[in-house]
Order: C-alpha cells, then structure tokens, then sequence
C-alpha cells in the first residue's frame, strides 16, 4: 500500500477513535517514507490520545529534528511533557512554537496552564489538585493536515545499558562500541533523558525514559567512549533512585557527605550490612559454654577451661607433661613436673610405643 493511502486511512481512523490503528499504521508510512516531519508529529498526537506520553515526546522530537519551523510538533511536544509532569520542558517547547504558529491562542493557553502548574508545584500542591489541573490539558483533538513529510523507523534495542548513582548523579553506561560522535545526540529535559545514537546503514537506537528523579539538565554531561558513551545526571534532589525509569514508589532521602570523603558507587541491588563483631564473638562464647558434650568431647572441654583459667605456672605443667609424656600424662603441679622429664603412663591394658622417623 502506498504512503499517501496509509495516510489517509491513519487520519480516517483517528477521526474514528482507533488510536491504536492509527499509530500502526503511522509507523507504516514513516517506514515508506521515512523524512516526512508530519507523520511523525501525527503519530505523537495518536499516542497522546493513547496515553503514551514518553513515545509521543518521541516522535515530537523527531518531527523537530526534521523540520524546526513545524509549530505542531512543539505543540504535541507541550502537551505530552505536561502529562508527564515536565512543565518547564513543556513550556519552552510551547515558547518555541508559539513563535513559530500563525495562530498563537492555542500556545498562549497552554503556557500560562503551564506556568501556573509550575507554581504550584513549587509550593508542593495536594495530589488530587494536580491530577485535576492536569485532566483539564487539551489533547490537540484535531489531526489535521497529514502532509507529505515523514518519520524515523522504530529503533530497536541494539545497545546494552545500566546505571549506577551516587548521593548527588546518576551514571548511566550504554555500551556501544566504536560509535562516533557525530552518530550521536543526546538531550536533558526536566525528568526526560533522550539517547539516539543512528549510525548510517543500521536502525536507530533510542533510549528515552521518564527518570525516576528530576534532574538539573544545565549540569548533566556525557562523554563518548570507545567502547561506551558515558551519561552523568546531576539529581535535583538528594534522593536514592529505586530505578533508573520512574516509579511511585516512596524516595528515600540520602544523607549529605563531606566532599572529602572519596564515596563508592552504589548500586541499585547492593545493600551493605554491618556485622556486629562483639555482639557475634560473645554469642558465640554463651554457645560454648552452654553446649553439653558427652565422652571425650566433654572431658577436653574441661581441660581447655582449666587451661583457659589457670594460671602461668600451672599452663608450664601441663604443656610440659601432656608433650613429654606423648599425651598419657596431664598435670597442673609445676613443682612436682618442673624439675624432671614426665613418663608416659599408658592406660591399663596398653603399652606405650615410640616411634621412629
């Protein structure tokens, strides 16, 4: 089927309400024609009507990427960052293309929407009242002029990725061997990091999460590698990040560290345990002492409690008569073995033997 039919059945399922259908077949037309901005910027549309925020930030990004001067890319660029909460990244991508638009009442709206939210979230507003500022954002309804312009196909995960944090950055590691830099573009938003490495000749790949943390993008660098390309994100706030993509699980403020103090990166999985040594070593004496043994176990605990608690004079005697007696003779009288070489004296019915090396 033909890029323009794919277009047109995209719009008339939109306009039906099959978002899903019309995502499909988007991505169809973006892989016959894949340089066209507005299928791109179309596609992000249908995905905001899907809720899926992050792969409509996606697509705005390659629609601008494609073409700067598309006002509706920033548009759906908005609105998809303040779904997800990234207010400041909505209202420069409305800023943008409020100066780009023809008609700029759609854009005025949306950021004064945006500043406002921006207030109140400085004051750390109810959770039910930013769930309501956030329900009343439009969703761009129409999908109007599907133009003859085009999109990326859909990278595939190609590079392996992990991530480990200290008490102010989060390292993140994709290991990608012998990628140039020019092959590379990498971008900070609010609580957004965009990675796409696309490499002439290969599908691009594309790694693009909502963070679990805010991050302070003037301060995030990253550096490429010859076997790696290293990401460092400057954290807003001095938290433990339970993963590396957003969850709603409660954060756990971290404790400042001097600067002086060289600190090890912690990883997501590593919990440290310290080991009580004192509480150990004396549990493991009450043990000892309350174990009851029969037979010989119990007579050689005997004898190290006497040799434990004895004095100098008595341990002489009974190393000195326990060796020179070949283990037959055990006193505690340094008088008495201290002067003489102590004989083996074998139990009754056993002879004595030397041996000879």
């Amino acid at each position: 089927m033909a890029s323009s039919d794919l277009e047109l059945k995209a719009k008339e399922a939109f306009v039906e309400d099959h978002f899903e259908l019309a995502v499909e077949l988007l991505t169809q037309a973006i892989d016959h024609d894949p340089k066209k901005s507005l299928l791109f910027a179309d596609r992000a549309q249908a995905n905001i009507k899907l809720n899926n925020f992050t792969e409509a930030v996606a697509d705005a990004n390659e629609a601008i990427e494609l073409d700067p001067s598309l006002s509706k890319a920033y548009l759906r660029k908005g609105i998809a960052c303040m779904k997800l909460e990234e207010y400041q990244t909505a209202k420069t991508a409305l800023e943008t293309g409020a100066s780009l638009a023809e008609d700029k009442s759609r854009f005025v709206n949306l950021i004064k929407e945006c500043e406002k939210l921006i207030a109140e979230e400085s004051y750390t507003i109810p959770t039910q009242e930013k769930s309501t500022a956030q329900d009343a954002i439009p969703q761009d309804v129409q999908l109007e002029d599907l133009a003859e312009k085009p999109i990326v196909a859909v990278a595939k995960p190609k590079y392996r990725h992990e991530f480990y944090q200290k008490p102010e950055e989060v390292v993140i590691t994709i290991f990608a061997k012998g990628v140039s830099k020019e092959s590379i573009t990498v971008e900070f938003g609010e609580q957004i990091l965009s990675v796409k490495i696309d490499v002439p000749g290969e599908d691009p790949y594309v790694l693009q999460p909502r963070l679990f943390g805010k991050i302070v993008p003037s301060s995030c660098r990253y550096e490429v590698l010859s076997t790696k390309i290293e990401i460092r994100l400057a954290k807003g706030e001095s938290i433990h990040w339970k993963s590396l993509e957003f969850t709603t699980e409660t954060t756990v403020a971290t404790r400042a560290i001097a600067s002086s103090v060289t600190v090890r990166p912690t990883y997501p999985s590593s919990k440290p345990k310290r080991v009580d040594w004192d509480k150990l070593e004396a549990q493991v004496k009450k043990e000892e002492k309350d174990e009851n043994l029969d037979g010989d176990a119990a007579l050689n605990k005997f004898f190290r409690e006497i040799y434990q608690d004895a004095d100098e004079d008595t341990r002489r005697a009974m190393k000195k008569s326990f060796v020179e007696s070949n283990g037959t003779v055990l006193s505690t009288n340094w008088k008495e073995v201290g002067t003489k070489k102590v004989e083996g004296s074998p139990p009754d019915g056993m002879e004595l033997k030397k041996w000879e090396y």
